[in-house]
């Protein structure tokens, strides 16, 4: 492997940082899974820890529409996918390190201007700048495991990475819950601060630099617009990518709805919408433990391919369902459906972004960051046709997640030009 930029979009035959892992003095493998598995939790809590407040929120600040509330998701993640573009280009030049803690540092401050915001247009802006810094940590996890691994170990990694991320979903609105029991919305926005707190100070004192000095790049446009000239003309990267970004919106039109289906709109779970949240999420991790297990056995391809084909049958069957109850079947019957293509799609997403990032190792932090933005923004825009679309029933959650789940399988088709299901040394 050479030490000046690639030309070519070929997967490298060993991690970037073979160098580097040789003397790593950082932390062992459970604290560094722990650490950018926190790294990526930031992001997931402070959207679902969010939800049960919507009610308050509302009542507070007289919003009219309750699909208004929705907004609180989707303009973080507008904030969270522009960001993205940012992040992987300074990292390549100037480190992780420093540039993930700039990052919190954005992040804690959009926190605090939501704990005082006076109207819901503020609340709007303050979530803006919330995406704007945790989109570091999204940016900045999949570069550092990047930086030491690849091929299967790297999808492993990422899948165990994952299943923690997954995990805080379940417990999030649980948490966002309990903060309004302390009588304020404000309260939610405090276990944000505190978490994010938590990761300053744990990645300050526990993770080193993992970019090897050898593959830190020019910061320029000249730089930056190779990179991306490399990625985006890497047939596996940007069609990974688009599937990624497809089954994003799945999962962003369901967590933009779930409030209204399972507490004030739909089924009037009140107090035990967090626990029907954290059931389906619960299935999610539950798949993403398993696929970290099965990936090194089965490869990446024919695990993945596997999850999404099922995925959409599930999905069509989640519409038939629908349509047959009229919008409103049972509670467990709708939450069984919704759990088996939460865990279906599971065994889709991790490898899908390992897949995405294996060609581009010696621009990782770049890549990164521009497919990230892509698969946010374009996971965002779908989210937001579902949620959107909520209209008292579990219909649009079911054709979205039909409609996306077979556009992913027919991107996923062109990638590989029509060979799926067959893995190779990488993947």
């Amino acid at each position: 492997m050479t030490t000046t930029p690639v030309t070519t979009a070929r997967a490298p035959v060993s991690t970037p940082q073979d160098t580097a892992t040789k003397v790593w003095t950082g932390p062992g493998f459970g604290e560094f899974v722990g650490i950018v598995a926190l790294m990526m939790a930031v992001t997931a809590i402070s959207i679902d820890n969010l939800l049960p407040a919507f009610p308050a929120i509302q009542a507070r600040f007289g919003v009219p529409d309750a699909n208004s509330l929705q907004l609180l998701v989707y303009v973080y993640m507008i904030g969270f996918g522009a960001a993205q573009i940012v992040y992987g280009p300074l990292s390549d030049t100037f480190g992780r390190r420093s540039v993930l803690l700039a990052g919190l540092a954005i992040y804690v401050v959009g926190t605090g201007l939501a704990m005082v915001a006076p109207s819901f247009g503020w609340l709007l802006a303050a979530r803006v700048i919330q995406g704007l810094g945790a989109a570091s940590g999204r940016v900045l996890s999949t570069a550092i495991v990047r930086d030491r691994f690849a091929g299967r170990e790297m999808a492993s990694v990422m899948s165990l990475i994952m299943m923690v991320f997954l995990i805080v979903p379940m417990i999030a609105p649980a948490i966002g819950g309990a903060m309004l029991l302390f009588g304020s919305w404000v309260y939610v926005f405090v276990s944000m601060l505190a978490l994010a707190g938590i990761l300053i100070l744990w990645f300050a004192a526990r993770m080193p630099e993992t970019l090897h000095p050898q593959y830190r790049r020019p910061f320029s446009l000249r730089a930056v617009a190779q990179a991306v000239g490399l990625t985006f003309r890497n047939r596996v990267a940007v069609g990974y990518a688009t599937a990624l970004g497809l089954l994003t919106g799945c999962i962003m039109g369901y967590v933009g709805s779930a409030q209204q289906v399972f507490d004030t709109g739909l089924y009037h779970l009140g107090n035990l919408f967090p626990l029907a949240f954290g059931l389906v999420a619960g299935a999610m991790g539950a798949a993403t433990l398993l696929n970290a297990r099965l990936v090194r056995r089965l490869g990446m391809r024919p695990l993945s391919h596997a999850g999404l084909s099922l995925f959409v049958v599930v999905a069509v069957g989640q519409v038939v369902v629908g349509l047959a109850y009229h919008g409103h079947p049972p509670l467990a019957l709708f939450l069984a459906i919704l759990a088996a293509n939460q865990f279906l799609i599971s065994f889709a997403m991790p490898n899908f972004n390992a897949l995405a990032l294996q060609p581009l190792g010696e621009i990782a932090g770049t890549a990164s960051s521009f497919l990230g933005f892509y698969t946010t923004a374009l996971g965002a825009f779908c989210g937001y046709l579902i949620g959107q679309s909520f209209d008292g029933s579990v219909l649009p959650i079911g054709i979205g997640y039909a409609i996306l789940g077979s556009l992913a399988l027919a991107v996923v088709a062109w990638t590989e030009r029509g060979r799926l299901f067959r893995g190779g040394v990488s993947g």
